[in-house]
């Protein structure tokens, strides 16, 4: 039987009314978040549960130490939402996590950096060489320092990596007993702050370095239009961030316990966004994700697109 353009259109519309119908919001949705990220923003805000309850839905906020921990949480289903940085997510894919890409934040290379006190010797990243490096195994700053290295002509291995917490690297990098830190903001902006410290390189021209939003594949798939709507929440608290960092940082102040003053100078150079993947964020996703299995830091290779959120299929 052929269908006249009436008859398609009535059944368009019948689809769509079915589709609508058969969607129901879940009665909870559990978000992770670390003090100093974009998610703790929005929780102190309250404009995501403001907007939730509305629709008869609870937020649940589950506070993490670090991404890795947050993403594994995610993986066992204790968490549907998180926000890291752009290494946790490959190496939770490594150890087969089944997560998806929501979107990302814009590139914030400002944010991390490789740092020496006030008074060394070390000038360049080719002093580096044989020198005690403190930072975090498997994070964000470990790619910085890879692509630093390699940049200036020397490899993971002329350095002595020292893998220390930020808190333990803190403490380590103030009594001497690493030679140089490589750490991203806030805590950058406090050891420069307090310190003194100097930065040697950071990200810029370097790597882009994202924020990237993140779900359990189950709550994605099962609810695309939660998950769209938290996107669309942390669009809005981004350009509200930007247009309003002193009232931004007084809210990061009071989550973190840093100083206000810390946040002003964090958020100078970190733009707040959130855009949906495209394929040139995902292939500087896959250099890195390559990267940390060329150095032996990833035991395996991660193909990065396998978790591409279904809603970017369509």
């Amino acid at each position: 039987m052929k269908l006249n353009g009436l008859m398609l259109g009535m059944l368009a519309c019948a689809l769509s009314s079915l589709a609508a119908a058969s969607y129901a919001a879940p009665e909870q949705v559990n978000i992770g978040y670390q003090k100093a990220n974009i998610f703790a923003l929005l929780k102190y805000r309250g404009t995501l549960d403001a907007a939730f309850k509305k629709e008869g839905i609870a937020v649940r906020w589950v506070e993490f130490p670090a991404g890795p921990q947050m993403l594994e949480g995610l993986n066992v289903g204790s968490i549907d939402l998180a926000a890291t940085g752009d290494a946790p997510p490959a190496f939770a894919q490594a150890a087969k996590a089944d997560l998806v890409y929501l979107g990302h934040s814009p590139a914030n290379p400002k944010t991390e950096a490789i740092v020496v006190p006030s008074s060394s010797a070390i000038h360049s990243v080719k002093d580096l060489k044989g020198k005690r490096v403190a930072l975090n195994k498997g994070s964000d700053v470990n790619y910085l320092l890879i692509a630093a290295l390699e940049a200036a002509g020397l490899t993971y291995k002329d350095i002595t990596p020292v893998y220390l917490p930020p808190a333990d690297a803190r403490a380590a990098f103030q009594k001497g007993a690493v030679d140089a830190w490589v750490i991203w903001d806030p805590y950058l902006a406090e050891v420069e702050a307090s310190t003194g410290a100097r930065q040697v390189r950071n990200a810029e021209g370097l790597i882009p370095h994202y924020t990237f939003y993140l779900a359990s594949r189950k709550f994605a798939d099962s609810e695309p239009e939660t998950a769209k709507k938290v996107l669309d929440e942390l669009s809005n608290l981004s350009r509200w961030a930007n247009e309003h960092q002193d009232e931004a940082a007084a809210i990061l102040a009071q989550s973190t316990g840093l100083d206000k003053a810390i946040w002003r100078t964090t958020l100078t150079r970190l733009p707040y966004g959130a855009e949906r993947m495209s394929d040139s964020v995902f292939s500087q996703q896959q250099t890195l994700a390559d990267t940390f299995t060329r150095v032996k830091l990833l035991p395996v290779k991660v193909e990065v697109r396998a978790a591409t959120w279904s809603a970017d299929k369509k």
